[in-house]
């Protein structure tokens, strides 16, 4: 059981790319035959490990034995025994791959200590007492909210966007603005909790202002560039398109920052800083958890008083909001750039084998989940060979060498997610 291929189920949310434009649509129906993708379908994510919402199953077996199932019965064989002491007997990661149309909600995810504490407090609203860190890489061009601004951006949109100043009062500005050399933390949460606790009708009429602003203005907007002008501008009016007259354009669009990754770039997303996917398709991993505090573009819940008291209020430029992919001595033979998040949960690999050449990875002292986002081939693990194909999953067991042949007409790549306990 060094090699079993997965089959694994997509989640159709409505912010998911329609039919065959989605890559989830396209990898579920390989990891999938029986499903036949609909192109008015909103395919949004593929859930790759053991969660039990969507557990991944073992292809072609006749009992739908599911992966959770093999690992419960022989957790020291498919973990190993020091995965199992660590995070018990189930991957301590969630695979998955996001294909991502409209606006995913602005959010942040608790640490342990606060995730036991709410879920013993509120378990519908936040279901299970872990953490949840995540990491994005994209796997075409992708946008999305990461952590604060700097403050000195945020000033500057108090200073020319009439709208945010209104919304928040003139006085919690004038506040912002002399004490955030002094307390930066203590002064980014109040401006926070003065924006986040505003009335509901305040928001709308202010957020309808705001786009009527950005749309007239164009590159003049807030101020211009390099911080303002057209670029946020549209951000603001496609962003409000898609949730009209919601706190996210503030809270968002205004004091978070804007990133744009592309192919193969990623971004670590770390407990209590606030985030949010706009567009694209990416590889996510996290932490086994579905614990979310939402902040804006949702008709979900939103946890305003937790939300403002926990959050880090961190602040960063957008270029210390990437990682930086780091070489992995353990891979032969051709490309192979690792990324690895600081925390014990999970790291990725990312191997990227041009045709007609082969690479292999010396053994990891763990459980792995491969996906195949291009091209194709063959994998041998210890003597068994499979063949490749783009949206095919594989889970890899402990301690295994693994070879991958490429022989499409493009390069083969595939991302492994997996847990080494040093």
């Amino acid at each position: 059981m060094s090699l079993i291929q997965l089959q694994c189920g997509a989640q159709t949310y409505d912010w998911g790319k329609l039919g065959s434009s989605s890559a989830v649509a396209r990898f579920a129906a390989k990891s999938d035959p029986s499903l036949t993708i609909s192109e008015e379908t909103p395919y949004a994510e593929l859930w790759m490990g053991t969660h039990p919402s969507v557990p991944s199953k073992v292809l072609g077996d006749t009992n739908s034995t599911t992966l959770r199932q093999l690992i419960s019965a022989s957790p020291d064989k498919l973990l190993t025994p020091a995965v199992e002491h660590k995070f018990g007997p189930e991957l301590p990661f969630l695979f998955k791959v996001l294909s991502i149309r409209k606006a995913l909600s602005i959010q942040a995810h608790p640490d342990k200590e606060l995730g036991a504490q709410l879920h013993a407090s509120d378990p519908a609203h936040y279901p299970d007492a872990n953490h949840k860190p995540e990491m994005a890489i994209a796997l075409t061009d992708f946008e999305g909210f990461c952590g604060f601004r700097p403050l000195s951006e945020i000033e500057h949109f108090l200073e020319t966007v009439p709208e945010f100043r209104e919304l928040v009062g003139d006085e919690s500005a004038k506040q912002f603005a002399s004490e955030r050399s002094a307390d930066p933390k203590k002064a980014l949460q109040a401006l926070f909790g003065r924006l986040m606790r505003s009335s509901d009708d305040l928001v709308a009429s202010k957020a309808a202002d705001l786009v009527k602003r950005a749309e007239s203005e164009g590159p003049k907007f807030a101020g211009g560039a390099p911080i303002g002008g057209t670029d946020l501008a549209n951000l603001l009016v496609r962003l409000n398109g898609q949730f009209p007259n919601d706190i996210g354009l503030f809270c968002g669009g205004l004091m978070l920052n804007f990133v744009r990754l592309n192919k193969g770039e990623a971004m670590f997303l770390r407990a209590k800083d606030p985030h949010a996917y706009i567009s694209g398709d990416i590889i996510e991993c996290m932490a086994a958890s579905d614990n979310v505090v939402r902040a804006g573009f949702t008709p979900k819940f939103k946890d305003v008083d937790n939300l403002v008291d926990m959050l880090t209020y961190s602040t960063a430029p957008v270029s210390e909001q990437k990682m930086v992919a780091q070489s992995f001595p353990r891979a032969h033979g051709a490309t192979a750039k690792l990324f690895d998040p600081p925390i014990n949960e999970f790291s990725v690999l990312e191997s990227v084998v041009p045709s007609g050449e082969t690479q292999t990875v010396d053994g990891i002292e763990g459980p792995s989940v491969v996906i195949i986002s291009q091209g194709a081939g063959e994998i041998t693990v210890a003597g068994e060979s499979k063949k490749l194909e783009e949206g095919y999953v594989f889970f890899i067991g402990p301690n295994e060498k693994v070879e991958v042949k490429s022989s499409g007409k493009e390069d083969l790549t595939l991302y492994r997610a997996f847990c080494e306990v040093n």
